[in-house]
């Protein structure tokens, strides 16, 4: 078994934006101007002071741009990452890109983006901008049809970088005429106010009485959208006038006594403190301790972490409630559990607090030491019913797992926590985003702690599966080497069950099946005195796989019967998928195909429910085999197509179970032969043009998707080669103006060409020429025969 894979297979997804909480408002011309300027340029980075907007306006621009980028439009949220050398492995994960290659995550994204027409929307940069910069560079270089949205308190610096400086809100004009109260509050930031006022209090509306202070507040906090909502909050037990009464005091100490503008950034700053001192003494203290979490947080871990010395945990839930009606704390409902989470700007600030009260240390610490017992809790519920739940809440914490690891290997002494940590996360890297990751914190901690402790040997056989599902076969080997020399040293047989089990998968890579038997024979014994049912499944599975592919049917046909039962005495399902995969492999040979067909189908619903691309990646081939078994050639040459795009995206087709691929290359060939060369590559062009979802509903319910036919989709373009040489042009992005001098020609024959390509394709817009332009550019290519 290996790694969850892949990410954005042909039309897998179309990126995944948060859903807006509240109304967005006004910005119509700051969105205008944005999309302006991503029609002439690739990368655009929205600039200003924290709490102007950036991000809301960068999203719903995102968002209405939605059907110009047919590959996606894609949100990476930096706010939580303090390590450059984890950008591309960000940026990836967002993306839902798994590669299984050992090659660089850079690479593996480049290679990725290099031919998609998506939109990604870097957010808060400020703090890695060189990396940022770096990045961001390399990929608009070598994906001509990508673009990239940024937000930032700096600009980029990269070539070809439009910036937009973000304003605040629309304020009325102090000089003009007075506007009647209809007219004010449709003044943009009046308006928000209104409208975050109308939560806190139904009804609320600009009258005549309370028109001069709704304005002057609104003028106090610069029109900064975070001043305004953070203040609208207060009316909860203010009014209006009360709540300008509390600013003029606070701004007017702030200034010592002038009534100049205030800098953007003082306004807010003042505007945070007064809300820090809103609160009571103990939410005060849960704000500072809450801003220790990266990204967001459950009860569970606010009671954990902040609990005592000055907060009883009972009491945490009242706070958090509290600070959730100030808006300091932020709600998300997820489907097990409510979680916080804390805007950036007020994280930074209770860090602040945090330092000055000397509680950063002690704080951090207890940080790290509830995600330590989290991953190990985790690992040893690995093997039951709530397996699937651990991966979802593993994936949700991934930032603080992260921001956990960071601590230990920054702090002296800790590294061999985060050793411990990285680990027992083992499943977490290999069913998730974050397989390089999980590798590059093994191989750190392995770095600095050189001590022959059963941790050590534990995070060797880790690393060594890692390893080899990017068949990086070497490093694995070495690392194997080593931990059967610390088993024996320690007399651990659960460590040497592991080692024999990696090396059996090894030699199978090696083809070498025989020494595989030995050593998967030898891994069963040590699992099964060690009553580990973790490694005595993985060892069944490859055992009863390496049996098939030597022939030896009646054998391998009792270790999958085996596995399965393992896996049922223990209510586990990943480990029960890919035996049952194992297990339709055999019967498939053994010519039984109804039900080798369903043992594949029920271990890809499992797979498809999970999310685990590799698992499906390898039900799909063997549905394939079956097919062309029973003379099924066109669906069996479609679901090989479906699977090219599953494999490139993977990095590694059939990634650690490279010994089947003779059953791919004969299904290829024999498919082909019936088929005839032509019909053949028609067939799997059908295939490579599936999305992720309706591959899988092809090979669970043999349903194609209602489209126009194929031969229809292929007729020759309507378009002359002129045309079509703009059209392309005008899916880059480029204006009227620009394609004219790219092509030496006049403005007005440009024109002329786009308003032809219009009518002949019967659009109306430019947005539509570049969703037609990717999909002519999916067909063009010629697929030879595999």
């Amino acid at each position: 078994m290996s790694a969850v894979a892949s990410g954005t297979s042909n039309g897998r997804h179309t990126g995944r934006l948060p859903a807006e909480v509240t109304s967005f408002v006004g910005r119509r011309h700051e969105a205008a101007e944005v999309k302006r300027l991503l029609s002439a340029s690739r990368l655009v980075t929205l600039t200003g002071v924290g709490g102007v907007g950036k991000t809301r306006l960068a999203l719903r621009v995102a968002e209405d741009a939605r059907r110009a980028f047919p590959d996606g439009v894609w949100l990476v949220e930096l706010a939580a990452l303090a390590d450059p050398g984890l950008l591309p492995q960000s940026v990836s994960e967002a993306l839902e890109l798994r590669d299984h290659s050992s090659r660089p995550a850079v690479e593996a994204l480049v290679d990725h983006l290099r031919d998609k027409q998506a939109l990604i929307l870097l957010d808060n940069c400020e703090q890695l901008i060189e990396a940022c910069a770096l990045l961001t560079g390399r990929l608009l270089r070598e994906a001509p049809r990508l673009r990239v949205l940024a937000t930032s308190r700096q600009a980029l610096g990269t070539a070809g970088e439009q910036t937009l400086a973000v304003p605040t809100l629309a304020l009325p004009d102090a000089t003009g005429p007075r506007l009647s109260t209809a007219a004010l509050a449709q003044c943009d930031a009046v308006r928000l106010f209104v409208e975050r006022a109308g939560a806190i209090l139904p009804g609320f509306s600009v009258t005549e009485t309370n028109r001069d202070a709704v304005e002057r507040v609104c003028r106090q906090l610069d029109g900064i959208p975070l001043g305004i909502e953070l203040a609208a909050v207060r009316l909860r037990a203010l009014s209006v006038q009360q709540l300008l009464d509390r600013l003029d005091d606070r701004f007017r100490l702030l200034t010592t006594g002038s009534r100049a503008v205030l800098p953007r950034h003082q306004t807010l700053r003042a505007l945070v403190d007064w809300s820090y001192d809103l609160c009571t003494g103990k939410e005060q203290l849960l704000w500072a301790r809450v801003s220790v979490f990266a990204g967001s947080l459950d009860l569970d871990a606010a009671e954990a972490v902040c609990g005592g010395d000055g907060i009883h945990r009972e009491d945490v839930l009242d706070l958090v409630a509290g600070l959730v009606d100030k808006s300091v704390l932020i709600r998300e409902d997820h489907p097990e559990a409510v979680r916080y989470r804390m805007l950036d700007t007020l994280r930074h600030y209770g860090r602040e607090r945090l330092s000055a009260a000397g509680e950063g240390p002690v704080r951090l610490r207890r940080h790290r030491d509830y995600y330590q017992r989290l991953a190990a809790t985790a690992r040893a519920e690995l093997f039951g019913p709530t397996q699937v739940s651990w991966f979802a809440r593993l994936q949700r914490e991934h930032a603080n797992l992260r921001a956990a690891l960071e601590y230990s290997f920054a702090e002296p002494g800790q590294a061999a926590a985060g050793l411990g940590i990285a680990t027992d996360l083992l499943y977490h890297w290999i069913t998730s985003y974050y397989l390089a990751e999980g590798r590059g914190w093994l191989d750190r901690g392995l770095a600095l702690c050189a001590e022959p402790t059963e941790t050590r040997a534990r995070a060797l056989w880790t690393d060594s599966w890692l390893a080899i599902i990017q068949t990086d076969i070497e490093a694995a080997a070495a690392m194997l080497e080593e931990c059967r020399a610390l088993g024996v040293r320690l007399g651990r047989d659960a460590v040497l069950g592991y080692v024999a089990l990696y090396s059996g998968m090894i030699a199978m890579c090696r083809d070498d099946p025989e020494s595989a038997i030995g050593l998967y024979e030898e891994a069963v014994v040590r699992h099964r005195a060690a009553d580990d049912p973790v490694g005595l499944a993985l060892a069944l599975i490859r055992l009863s796989l390496t049996h098939s592919f030597l022939g030896d049917s009646p054998r391998a046909i009792a270790l999958g019967e085996e596995s399965l039962a393992v896996c049922d005495a223990y209510g586990e399902g990943w480990h029960r998928a890919y035996a049952t995969m194992a297990l339709g492999v055999e019967v498939w040979r053994q010519g039984d195909h109804e039900r080798a067909a369903a043992l594949e189908r029920e271990s890809l619903t499992f797979n498809r429910s999970l999310d685990d691309p590799l698992g499906v990646g390898v039900n799909l081939e063997v549905l394939a085999w079956i097919s062309a078994s029973q003379k099924g050639y066109q669906r069996a040459a479609r679901i090989l197509g479906a699977l090219r795009n599953i494999w490139q995206s993977i990095g590694a087709p059939l990634s650690g179970y490279g010994h089947l691929i003779r059953y791919h290359e004969a299904c290829a060939a024999d498919t082909q032969r019936a088929l005839g060369k032509q019909a053949f590559q028609a067939a799997v062009k059908e295939g490579v043009r599936l999305s992720y979802d309706e591959a899988l509903t092809y090979a669970l319910l043999d349903q194609l998707p209602a489209r126009a036919p194929v031969a229809e989709a292929e007729q020759p373009s309507p378009l002359t080669p002129r045309e079509t040489e703009i059209a392309r042009l005008v899916a880059q992005g480029l204006s009227n103006k620009e394609i004219a001098a790219a092509l030496v020609i006049a403005q007005r024959t440009a024109e002329g060409h786009i308003e032809r390509i219009l009518s002949k394709l019967g659009f109306n817009s430019r947005a539509q020429v570049a969703v037609w332009v990717a999909g002519q550019h999916r067909t063009e290519h010629d697929f030879e025969a595999e």
